[in-house]
């Protein structure tokens, strides 16, 4: 189910205030009049997890960023099969600029809120705004970095290191309460375990194995099957073999 929520407001809106967004991503790069307008015309949406957010050459008629949730990408092969290429969280901009039409699909791995807005308008800002063109060019050049290490991942990486490094990337993204002393998290796992097979070059029972692994070792403690709680974020990297996994964007 999708609920829409207009924003209007002829000072700085309230939702834009606290939205993670509006100081940590792409809204950042706008000056308060850019903001205004682009609020105008926005809505806010809350997706169920498994909901396509848009398909394999779809026109591209809207963009979003990514307010709370965790957003999968797959490529499509012409017999059907798929293969998850990324995933997106807060505050990830969820779109591909200049483009007519979608190359990935775009699902909901979990409950998401989005707030999204036409592609003319944007657009339009872009050329009115050359720091929003240097925040979606900077978001692209990392998207890019971190395809080319997470093609180490799979290429180079133990399956013990590929778990462990799919842990932290998902750790850093959707836990915002780690403590920075205590360096620990706990978070849901955004995917099933047939997804982070996929995700990982992994069979089912081997990413299973290397869990009960990590977690016999104490590196993790797993909770409903789910829920994973990391005590020590220090002890995870190590686990990872090599670059730490992929880091929030604009920090």
């Amino acid at each position: 189910m999708t609920v829409r929520q207009d924003i209007h407001s002829s000072g700085l809106p309230i939702l834009c205030q606290s939205c993670e967004a509006r100081h940590r991503g792409v809204c950042g790069a706008l000056d308060p009049d850019h903001l205004v307008g682009l609020a105008k015309v926005s809505s806010r949406h809350q997706i169920e997890a498994g909901v396509e957010l848009i398909g394999d050459a779809e026109a591209i008629d809207s963009y979003s960023n990514v307010l709370s949730g965790v957003v999968k990408l797959t490529k499509s092969l012409s017999d059907g099969r798929q293969q998850i290429v990324g995933l997106q969280f807060a505050p990830d901009f969820l779109g591909r600029p200049f483009k007519v039409e979608s190359e990935i699909n775009a699902e909901a791995a979990t409950a998401v809120s989005l707030c999204s807005f036409p592609k003319a308008a944007i657009e339009r800002i872009m050329k009115e705004s050359p720091e929003l063109e240097h925040r979606l060019l900077k978001q692209t050049l990392n998207e890019l970095d971190e395809a080319r290490d997470w093609m180490v991942t799979l290429g180079r990486k133990t399956a013990s290191e590929k778990v462990a490094s799919f842990l932290l990337m998902i750790a850093r993204n959707t836990d915002s309460s780690i403590d920075p002393a205590a360096r620990s998290a706990s978070f849901d796992l955004p995917l099933t375990r047939a997804d982070i097979s996929d995700f990982l070059g992994l069979t089912n029972e081997t990413v299973s194995r290397q869990l009960t692994r990590l977690r016999a070792d104490g590196v993790i403690r797993i909770e409903n099957k789910r829920h994973v709680t990391v005590d020590s974020m220090n002890r995870l990297e190590q686990r990872c073999g090599g670059r730490r996994a992929r880091q929030p964007p604009f920090e």
